[in-house]
């Protein structure tokens, strides 16, 4: 670590992506990134996807070592799909709000209140609660999981809002849980529609975390994988973004002669910007922090995930 420490600033971005490279070969490693990791993470990064495609990635990957940015429950995927892996995370600190909502305990009480019932957790959860659960979804194959599952009731965890939206395509009761992602969440309509008024031609474009009544607003609703693939296959000059911000660094190298406005300078996941490429190399030099899954609970949890990818096998 001396080493990292006698670097001058003035080339230590440049020394780490040539360090990072170097280690990546050493450690036959894979460098995985959400696309709301800092632009310097994502410009470095092997594979960069949403939640199901980056769960994917991790199950098909023959490296050693799966160097994972994101936040925690995503690496737990990883190492639950990949047990005998190591799943390394730059900085273990970035946990996700929305998942530490809901727990294994609190689902187990509600699955004894509803026994016919089936659990779709979205896979922003816990390992602890995909242990619980019957089969997993994201964002992107939500109601294709819903809608495969026998039961017509089914208990929703944990973002409300992502929820209700598909609940509006399905005749199945559904028992929603009250949790949601702290910043889709802060959108308000008035922001977007104040956008709207100013680029009147410009399709609102809105992740289904975000609320309802801005859900509503949206030409287009969809994952951010979703996002990304309409914004590139149509041509407008202008777009609104209803998303975290990080979508930004793919949304401009794919459509460099289009405008983004993001509908809230506060859309910013901060436990997605923990990670940089720094931390990155010094995760891969000391093989620390690894990301480590009680063995009885990733066999649990890992039936959840492999009903998901059963049922939704295409490559993101």
């Amino acid at each position: 670590m001396a080493q990292l420490l006698t670097v001058p600033n003035r080339e230590q971005n440049e020394y780490y992506v040539e360090r990072l490279q170097q280690l990546k070969k050493e450690r036959n490693a894979i460098i995985l990134a959400h696309y709301y990791m800092r632009p310097e993470v994502q410009a470095v990064a092997d594979y960069i996807g949403d939640s199901f495609g980056l769960s994917q990635k991790a199950r098909d990957t023959d490296a050693d070592v799966i160097l994972f940015c994101g936040v925690h429950f995503m690496a737990e995927s990883a190492k639950i799909l990949n047990p005998d892996k190591i799943v390394l995370m730059p900085d273990e600190r970035s946990g996700c709000p929305m998942a530490d909502m809901v727990t294994g305990e609190g689902l187990r009480k509600l699955k004894a209140e509803h026994p016919n019932a089936t659990v779709v957790a979205y896979v922003n959860t816990s390992a602890d609660v995909k242990a619980e659960t019957d089969i997993c979804c994201t964002s992107s194959n939500a109601l294709k999981v819903i809608e495969s599952v026998e039961s017509d009731e089914i208990i929703w965890v944990p973002d409300k809002n992502l929820g209700h939206y598909v609940s509006q395509f399905t005749d199945k009761k559904m028992i929603i849980w009250q949790g949601y992602c702290n910043t889709h969440d802060l959108l308000t309509p008035e922001e977007v529609l104040e956008l709207k008024r100013q680029y009147p031609n410009a399709p609102i474009v809105v992740h289904p975390e975000c609320r309802p009544e801005v859900v509503a607003l949206g030409d287009y609703v969809g994952s951010t994988t979703g996002i990304l693939k309409y914004c590139r296959e149509t041509n407008f000059e202008d777009y609104i973004v209803a998303t975290e911000e990080g979508v930004r660094y793919m949304l401009e190298k794919e459509g460099p002669t289009k405008n983004f406005h993001f509908a809230s300078r506060f859309m910013v996941c901060p436990n997605m910007k923990v990670h940089n490429v720094k931390k990155m190399v010094r995760a891969l030099e000391t093989m620390q922090p690894q990301i480590e899954v009680d063995p009885e609970i990733a066999a649990k949890a890992k039936r959840s995930l492999d009903n998901m990818l059963a049922v939704v096998p295409e490559k993101a």
